[in-house]
Order: C-alpha cells, then structure tokens, then sequence
C-alpha cells in the first residue's frame, strides 16, 4: 500500500478466453489481507513512473505468470467507490482482454493460486463459486457485458476458431460468450453477407445437416459490424 496520498491508484485485470467451449475468466487467489485466501481478478498498485496499462501487463504476469499476449485489451471503466477497499481510498482503473489460446497460470507475487473459472458459474450463482473480493464481482459483470457488446458489433469472434472453420463452429463461438446461440437465420446472414467477415475455401468438412459436410471458411479482413448481429435474448443477469 503506497504511503504519503490520500487516494491510491490501482489497476484490475479481466482477462477472457474460451476453454474447452466454455467462455473463462482468470482469477488469483489472494494471499494476503485484506480478503486473504479470497478469490479476485489480477490487478495491484500502479507504481509512480507506469501509466495503468502497463501496470496491469505487470501485475498480470506478477501475479499470474501469463506474459503480454496477443488479442484485444481496453479500457473497461473507474471504479471509485470510497469503501471499496477496506485499507483506504482506492481507486481502479480496470481493464478487460479477450484473447484465445492463453496458458495455464502460474501464481506468484502475493497470489497464493491462480485458474481459469466459468464466467457464467461466478456471476450466475454456480454451486462451486466463490464470492470475489473487493468490487470484482461487479467489474466481472460489467466486464462480461462489454465483451458480449464487442461480439455484436466487431467480427472478433473469428479470433477464436481455427482455420479452416465452419459456420456452426464461429457460431458456438457466440453461444458460449452469449449464453445463448444466435438466430441461425440472422446469424448466417451476417456472417455470409458482410463482406470480409469469412472467406470461403473450396473443402467441405464436418458440421453439416442431413449428412452433408459443412463449408470451410478463412477469417477475412472486415473488423466492423454496421448494423451489429444483436443478441435474440438476453441471459438471466443478477
């Protein structure tokens, strides 16, 4: 804890994957107070000469042991609650990444164990999940949010499939961050009809109906979605 400011300046990382179909968030259990032994998103102090990303790629790797990877970070919001942290004025500023094929952590630092949970288990009350330290709960939430809300107006779901893909397997892309899969309709004519969304191959692979192999297709250049593929319905939020 920085001494000698009446406010100190934090950064909390939510860093996203798709694991085995299932839409992952990574956590650090803490190993010290306050909340010690509690469960909560990578993040710490910003130190005087660091700007806040560059103190969340350092905590991220600190507390983690997951180095600077390649997929999207931004920005998520401030979080300024006066008794969000119980030893003083505190303030984070978080961050959230999504990125596809990220490694099996590491603890260190002050981190006494670090996985990969279900985002949906942790906010939607899942029998095994623990209860977040700090305001982390709330940031997961809105973090979760901000990368459904990317997934409708971006083609970053692409980034999450292998290539060649088919279109039932981008679509589960959607249904695993979602909660709920696409229209099949609207989704088929957003994919195939935004140029540059993919990019069709000669070969057919698996996934098809009635016995026919489905289409592969390559990731094409478009980054935009104008008007954006809007969630039919929204999963339960608590």
């Amino acid at each position: 804890m920085p001494e000698g400011s009446a406010v100190a300046l934090t950064v909390d990382l939510a860093v996203f994957t798709i694991r085995e179909g299932v839409f992952s968030v990574l956590l650090v259990e803490r190993g010290v107070e306050p909340f010690e032994g509690a469960w909560a998103l990578p993040g710490g102090f910003v130190e005087p000469s660091e700007d806040a990303e560059s103190a969340a790629w350092r905590e991220l790797l600190e507390e983690t042991g997951v180095d600077r990877f390649e997929g999207h970070l931004e920005q998520l919001r401030t979080y300024s609650a006066p008794d969000r942290d119980p030893r003083a004025r505190v303030v984070s500023v978080a961050h959230v990444a999504f990125a596809p094929d990220l490694p099996e952590p590491s603890a260190g630092s002050d981190a006494a164990g670090a996985r990969w949970w279900a985002v949906d288990d942790l906010l939607d009350g899942g029998p095994d999940a623990p209860a977040l330290a700090f305001d982390h709960a709330q940031i997961l939430r809105d973090a979760r949010e901000r990368i459904r809300a990317k997934l409708e107006y971006t083609t970053l779901a692409r980034e999450f499939v292998a290539e060649p893909f088919t279109l039932p397997e981008l679509r589960r892309v959607y249904t695993a961050v979602w909660g709920v899969p696409p229209d099949l309709g609207n989704f088929r004519r957003k994919v195939l009809g935004t140029d540059g969304f993919v990019v069709p191959t000669q070969d057919r692979g698996a996934g098809g109906s009635a016995g026919r192999p489905a289409l592969l297709y390559r990731r094409g250049t478009a980054r935009d979605l104008q008007p954006p593929m809007l969630r039919t319905s929204t999963p339960r939020e608590e």
